[in-house]
């Protein structure tokens, strides 16, 4: 299939009829993906802080650090969660945190060597926003921020904070957070370093379907010069609690959560355009487990995280919990075979 062109994508999105797409997009999975094998990884979702400075109006988990129910984990509490994890066979831990304006490079560094010194797993962690708030606060650049937080052990870096890469949408969103080019930076650099990281986008909030395409541009072009995305998973904004749901700021209008038609389309529109990203999850934490079966034949390949633990979504009100074992189920029941994967998409077993 020859590539898309913005102005092709923007009128599939606008007009295409849905079915349609998703054939389209499900002959990709098949092509990049011929094994008709889904893949997972089991890991957990843990929060180091939920004081943030930036305060993003689509969020529901954040606190000021004066609030009653502002945290910072202690390690022990830490370590009780990686070796929870490693009792269910995890991989992984995705760590990140909000921006807590009394936690500096000193902090994190001491966290990931104290982990990396009691265990074996891969961390995944400090998102854009993280990686330039340290550069900041220390004075350094993002590339010797990496590297400092590389040689500490990070092994990889997660997608958050992309939300939508267009800064109309940002400046209504998160007005404090970083900027788009920021975040396209802070991945540039780690892919530079060596270090694989993961794409998202949050849609289903203010934005327009341009915004969509701009942001699913923004990713092909930077996978085009460093190869460094695994994986691109698309996610719906959950307005529960949320300030942004409270007033009527949209771009567009009142917020109208996206539904389960908006889901797939975004995720057909994201594997048509993204020819360069080989893999593309589907997201039960945001969709539940019925319509990320259904995303298997809408061009996902990968079924994410088994989430022994997830705190913002949540905290949004949206609160889907399967096991290890419902993950694996979900996707025999779709046709496919079903693999745990690592960070980095190689097999560890099949089932």
């Amino acid at each position: 299939m020859e590539r898309i062109s913005r102005e092709e994508a923007l009128a599939l999105f606008k007009s295409a009829d849905l079915l349609d797409l998703g054939e389209k997009a499900d002959r990709i999975r098949k092509a990049l993906h011929p094994e008709e094998m889904v893949t997972f990884v089991v890991d957990r979702n843990i929060n180091y802080t939920n004081v943030c400075i930036n305060q993003c109006r689509f969020c529901a988990f954040y606190r000021d650090a004066e609030s009653p129910d502002a945290y910072v984990l202690s390690k022990e509490e830490l370590f009780k969660k990686i070796e929870e994890t490693i009792a269910f066979e995890g991989t992984q831990i995705l760590i990140q945190g909000g921006l807590h304006p009394d936690l500096g490079l000193d902090y994190y560094t001491a966290l990931l060597k104290s982990i990396k010194a009691r265990f074996e797993i891969n961390v995944h962690g400090f998102s854009p926003p993280e990686v330039c708030y340290l550069a900041k606060k220390h004075n350094l650049t993002v590339r010797e921020t990496i590297q400092i937080l590389k040689d500490a052990g990070l092994d990889s870096i997660p997608g958050g904070g992309a939300e939508i890469l267009s800064d109309r949408v940002r400046q209504v969103l998160s007005p404090k957070k970083i900027k788009s080019r920021e975040w396209l930076r802070v991945m540039e650099e780690a892919h530079g370093l060596g270090m694989r990281t993961t794409a998202t986008m949050m849609f289903g909030s203010v934005e327009a379907p341009e915004d969509i395409i701009e942001h699913l541009a923004a990713i092909r072009s930077l996978q085009d010069r460093t190869g460094g995305f695994t994986a691109f998973i698309p996610w719906s904004f959950q307005p529960g609690n949320t300030e942004l749901s409270r007033d009527d700021v949209g771009l567009q209008g009142s917020i109208r959560p996206a539904t389960a038609i908006d889901y797939l389309r975004v995720l057909t529109l994201s594997r048509l355009y993204l020819d360069n990203v080989q893999n593309v999850q589907a997201s039960w934490v945001t969709q539940g487990l019925k319509l990320a079966q259904v995303a298997l034949r809408f061009g996902a390949n990968d079924f994410g995280s088994t989430m022994i633990e997830e705190n913002v979504v949540r905290a949004a009100g949206v609160n889907y919990v399967v096991s290890k074992e419902d993950i694996i189920a979900a996707i025999k029941a779709a046709g496919f075979e079903a693999a745990q994967r690592n960070t980095y998409y190689s097999i560890i077993r099949k089932f």
